[in-house]
């Protein structure tokens, strides 16, 4: 039963195989850019169920806590969806471009325009 006990990793295999399927089998760029989304959201998920001390306090000097956890985790965690959400913009503004280049966001549209292109 110990491994039913990890409920928090196999959530974090499930969303991570989730988003990277996304990203691997869909030729639309935004649903490229969701399944992105999907699999930073595991990474994230995954340090936070790490850094999470049972027991554990926050770190504040007190006469009756003997276990703390670790703030820096969360501080990381929380740089890294600032840092997350901007490249998620600046991935749909870029994409918003394409689609003014090329009038479709299909990947495999956009390689045959480009190959028609080079061609002539």
């Amino acid at each position: 039963m110990q491994i039913l006990g990890l409920y928090n990793y196999w959530i974090v295999i499930v969303l991570m195989m989730a988003g990277l399927y996304i990203m691997i089998a869909r030729y639309n760029l935004i649903k490229k850019i969701i399944g992105l989304g999907v699999f930073q959201t595991s990474i994230f998920y995954l340090y936070i169920s790490m850094g999470k001390v049972e027991g554990g306090s926050a770190p504040i000097l007190a006469d009756d806590v003997q276990v703390y956890s670790n703030p820096l985790v969360h501080v990381l965690i929380l740089t890294a969806i600032v840092v997350g959400v901007a490249t998620t913009a600046v991935a749909l503004a870029l994409i918003v471009r394409i689609y003014e280049e090329y009038d479709t966001i299909e990947e495999d549209e956009i390689k045959a325009i480009e190959s028609l292109e080079h061609d002539s």
